[in-house]
């Protein structure tokens, strides 16, 4: 009997871990194949980081209640990644008298689950230079609105990068040779909730400077994220679903 009860345990697990593996990431955009994108996995986020900008193409993760919720403090310890080359590794020092914030995309209190999470997420992969009056303002306000979010939807699909408008003419800052990076026109941001019954997305777009409107003046449709970046977001879901949700911009099925 207890040999029974060990194999249907065993055979649960397996199933249960092959379950698990097989759960799509929606978050992850599809990767463009370029010499100049470097992929990298963290444990709490993953990211492409551009070779040219020195900043992230995209920043993407899933974020939870127990993500949210969790006790670690923040670090504010900025740090050079480990994972990139020493040719492009940005350190802290790299934003000094820019003038400009060194602004998480995937932001620090999304990682309060984890002292490992909440380091890595002080990586210099996860920051562009973004103006101080927005990483304060409407920027974090999105950012707070995403773990309310979480909180009542259970887990959210994010992913957020910069925008660069003017590609043959961007600001640099640095004083390093060879470290000069790209400031962003402005940042996006595309969420996914995924449920039983709906299925519903949304996407945010925000200038690279003061931003105290209401968070639904920033708020767009997936398409019009992807039109501009030309990524691909959510192309895991149902051609279907994916069609219809990234087609919508509806914030007050958001509750805003």
């Amino acid at each position: 009997m207890k040999k029974l009860l060990f194999t249907l345990l065993f055979l649960s697990l397996t199933v249960a871990i092959h379950a698990q593996s097989k759960t799509p990431r929606y978050e992850l955009p599809r990767q463009a194949k370029s010499d100049k994108e470097r992929l990298i996995n963290h444990d709490s986020y993953s990211l492409s980081f551009n070779l040219d900008r020195l900043t992230p193409t995209w920043v993407a993760w899933c974020l939870t209640p127990s993500r949210v919720n969790g006790n670690v403090k923040r670090t504010d310890f900025f740090d050079g990644d480990p994972d990139i080359e020493v040719k492009y590794r940005v350190v802290h020092g790299d934003y000094y008298t820019s003038g400009f914030d060194r602004g998480h995309m995937c932001p620090a209190a999304d990682n309060r689950h984890s002292q490992r999470a909440m380091v890595q997420c002080f990586y210099m992969t996860n920051m562009c230079p973004q103006s101080h009056a927005l990483n304060v303002g409407g920027w974090n306000d999105l950012e707070i609105q995403c773990r309310s979010w979480a909180k009542n939807y259970g887990k959210l699909y994010i992913c957020a990068g910069p925008i660069y408008d003017n590609k043959s003419s961007v600001q640099r800052i640095g004083t390093r040779r060879n470290y000069r990076i790209a400031v962003p026109d402005r940042f996006y941001k595309v969420v996914l909730m995924v449920g039983a019954k709906t299925t519903k997305a949304i996407g945010f777009i925000y200038p690279n400077a003061s931003a105290n409107r209401d968070i639904r003046y920033y708020a767009v449709s997936v398409d019009e994220v992807e039109r501009i970046t030309g990524l691909d977001f959510f192309y895991q879901l149902d051609d279907t679903v994916e069609k219809r949700v990234e087609a919508e911009c509806k914030p007050a099925a958001w509750g805003i």
